[in-house]
């Protein structure tokens, strides 16, 4: 009964003892790091369809390495980023002896027969092939450890506020889960739990992205589509170029509505002038205006742009009506036949020397109406009737002097009233001429236009810079 029971201990131990042998013959020193996945990978004890035989769930820590950042063009809301995603696990089954020379087994080449994690990108956006064609690496270190990383290439369709373009910052998210294991299985986590933030490359490249803000999370209820499987999350917030946008709409908008107001320095007469300078601010809005709303998505609510857009052209427009109105004004007759010498054209001015030239008498139409005043309401009372008895039976207005109150003048002309002081009453009894009335406008419109437009612009920019936090909540 003794004997047989050595034999079959006898051949445990020679069966042992060969596989040391074996395995010392495998990993010694010289065999390439191929020979030994091939030992470890063999189908007799390796099957890439089962998990990793550890007690509890795989434990996968994530990372992710920031390499490029680039974006259409300024007014897009699709951000390109390329970003090398690290994964790591325990695999038992991988385990190989401390006698070879390598401290981790490029596995590159055995990619399609081990076991990896089936990460599945949960994102608004597609993915871009990659630009060369190996764009992953697979190492198998000694204790059983894989380090897994992946080289990929997203177009995310980030979330903007277009009603306050272009103060808004595009807000980028996708994540990351198993497609068929659920979190009793894998349990994914990131690798650096100290750390919330993702990790930029020394050489990161950017291009019409500006990446002012990113997060690393678990996902929540509301962002994970399979409430059951481990999901990982990324936020990224860009915010846009202010220069950018100051140089091509705001500050050429500033110029062109700040030249319509020069015509309200210009006579009031001056109409070539006047109305080249509004015709041509109103066309070149409309054509920089457009040329740059082509860019922007269509929306259906007022954003900022709008808002700018629509000002603006409306001091423009309104620029060009108060030009209007003025030389309408200037062109009217001036009523009770009022000269109006300040400030008047020198052509008219030197009209009546002209006239007097040639032989021709012209009355001043003012001199005309102080004698008619004078006449009137200066002399006595006895000359008066006698003048009124010849005319035409026509009463005139009567309007006291300054000398004698309510009452009527009872003094003659150089007693008590002056022509002076009756020529004075008579001047501001008068309507105002036309033209005063057209450059009292432009003076008007010379403080009150700038003045609106910069209370335009203070509120504008404050409004808008100040509603981003709100939109970010």
């Amino acid at each position: 009964m003794g004997q047989p029971w050595m034999l079959v201990r006898a051949a445990a131990i020679l069966l042992v003892t060969r596989q040391t042998l074996a395995l010392s013959d495998i990993f010694e020193d010289g065999k390439s790091d191929k020979e030994i996945l091939d030992h470890l990978l063999r189908a007799t004890r390796y099957d890439k369809r089962l998990l990793p035989p550890v007690q509890d769930t795989v434990n996968v820590g994530v990372s992710v390495l920031l390499l490029s950042l680039a974006s259409p063009d300024e007014s897009s809301l699709k951000y390109e980023v390329e970003f090398l995603l690290q994964q790591q696990w325990f695999d038992p089954r991988l385990k190989y002896s401390n006698q070879s020379q390598y401290d981790f087994l490029n596995a590159i080449h055995h990619h399609n027969d081990i076991w990896l994690p089936d990460t599945y990108f949960i994102m608004h956006g597609d993915f871009k092939d990659p630009l060369i064609p190996m764009h992953f690496s697979l190492r198998i270190y000694r204790n059983g450890t894989v380090f897994y990383s992946m080289r990929r290439h997203l177009i995310l369709s980030c979330q903007g506020h277009l009603n306050i373009f272009p103060f808004d910052d595009p807000e980028c998210k996708f994540s990351l889960e198993s497609i068929s294991y659920e979190m009793k299985n894998i349990k994914y986590k990131w690798k650096d739990e100290n750390e919330d933030v993702l990790k930029k490359s020394s050489s990161l490249a950017t291009l019409n992205a500006y990446l002012i803000k990113n997060q690393t999370l678990e996902c929540n209820s509301n962002n994970n589509w399979r409430g059951n499987y481990s999901c990982l999350g990324v936020t990224l917030i860009f915010t846009r170029d202010r220069a950018f946008y100051f140089t091509t709409v705001f500050i050429p908008g500033i110029i062109l509505v700040t030249s319509s107001f020069i015509t309200f320095w210009l006579e009031w007469n001056a109409v070539p002038a006047r109305v080249m300078i509004g015709v041509t601010t109103m066309l070149n809005f409309f054509t920089t205006s457009n040329a740059f709303r082509s860019t922007l998505p269509v929306v259906s609510n007022l954003t900022a742009m709008n808002v700018w857009d629509g000002v603006c052209m409306c001091f423009i427009y309104a620029s060009l009506l108060e030009f209007v109105c003025v030389n309408y004004v200037g062109r009217k007759r001036p009523l009770h036949n009022v000269v109006y010498r300040p400030g008047e054209n020198p052509v008219i001015q030197r009209l009546p020397a002209v006239l007097s030239r040639i032989g021709i008498i012209l009355a001043s139409p003012l001199e005309t109406a102080e004698q008619e005043y004078y006449s009137t309401f200066c002399e006595s009372p006895q000359h008066r009737g006698d003048k009124k008895r010849d005319s035409t039976g026509v009463a005139n207005e009567i309007v006291s002097c300054t000398n004698c109150g309510p009452n009527p003048c009872t003094h003659t002309a150089n007693n008590g009233c002056a022509a002076e002081s009756c020529l004075l009453q008579v001047r501001k009894k008068e309507p105002p001429h036309p033209i005063r009335v057209a450059k009292t406008i432009d003076v008007i419109a010379r403080i009150t236009f700038p003045t609106a437009f910069a209370v335009f612009l203070i509120f504008f920019f404050y409004h808008y810079s100040n509603q981003q936090p709100d939109a970010q909540k």
